[in-house]
């Protein structure tokens, strides 16, 4: 399809969507730290759809409804399967009311095929996001399925994302353990690996399980994981301090997002827990 009918399509798919949901924070119960100014970070409550990277790559931005430019919000950002713009990914993950819901700001930019280009220039993203909106700098996460999972992975094991992510969950993605053991370890990070038994496209064990072993290597878990769990996953232990290592594995197919909101969102609060503490920490389940 020529681009400009593509660029035309997308722009009248924006124009007739329904508005998202967004979800009221229980700033309450957050304890968010003040750390913004409204002339500091100006961005708006709400929706926003068209902001550009340097790279003009075009991010869609949601706050909870009450949002307060004064707190510090963590921030979720979601990357894109093949070929979808910031709109249909939304729609395919359906975590923003859950996510604003929770507290979050979730940003949603367009797919880029995959590269190292790529890489560098989804990089960018969280910062620029950062910049109009109150972040909190140390409670950035990273999700995406199939190539939105290979990009998350990538902007962390790279390390070419400007602001840090805490923790990554991964579905779905086409890197193979051999490919990572390509590049040197990150710093410890809590990583969700999600692979589907029947993927017809990325099939165990060389996607998603074999890749968890070295996302756990690499975060000085135990090399074996304990039991699987009602949920389906294995949990490695002894990790580097407040970083967690799980493995899921679902039998749906490749091309559907199988991570419910509750799950992620508690994995989530868990990894940014600090050392010895018994409860999350400015972050509330998903509603």
């Amino acid at each position: 399809m020529p681009l400009v009918l593509l660029a035309v399509l997308s722009l009248l798919s924006a124009c007739s969507r329904t508005p998202p949901q967004l979800g009221a924070a229980d700033y309450a119960s957050l304890h968010l730290r003040k750390s913004c100014s409204a002339a500091d970070r100006p961005g708006p409550a709400g929706s926003v759809d068209h902001i550009a990277s340097p790279y003009d790559i075009r991010v869609s931005v949601r706050t909870p409804v009450n949002y307060d430019g004064t707190l510090a919000h963590p921030l979720l950002v979601v990357f894109a399967p093949a070929g979808y713009h910031r709109f249909a990914s939304e729609d395919f993950y359906g975590l923003t009311r859950a996510a604003t819901a929770a507290g979050f700001i979730i940003a949603y930019p367009d797919h880029l095929k995959l590269s190292m280009r790529a890489f560098e220039e989804l990089g960018h993203v969280p910062a620029l996001v950062a910049a109009r909106w109150c972040v909190d700098s140390n409670r950035i996460y990273f999700a995406g399925h199939s190539d939105g999972g290979t990009a998350s992975a990538a902007l962390a094991f790279l390390g070419t994302s400007e602001l840090r992510p805490r923790a990554v969950a991964i579905s779905a993605a086409g890197i193979r353990r051999q490919d990572l053991e390509q590049y040197a370890c990150p710093p410890p990070m809590s990583v969700l690996v999600v692979h589907s038994r029947t993927d017809e496209m990325f099939a165990l064990p060389a996607y998603g399980k074999d890749p968890a072993r070295w996302w756990a290597a690499c975060n000085k878990c135990q090399p074996v994981a304990g039991a699987v769990d009602k949920e389906g996953c294995v949990e490695y232990g002894g990790c580097a301090p407040t970083v967690r290592t799980r493995y899921c594995e679902v039998q749906t197919g490749h091309r559907q997002w199988s991570v419910p909101d509750a799950a992620l969102f508690a994995f989530f609060a868990v990894s940014t827990e600090p050392a010895g503490s018994g409860a999350p920490h400015g972050l509330a389940p998903a509603q």
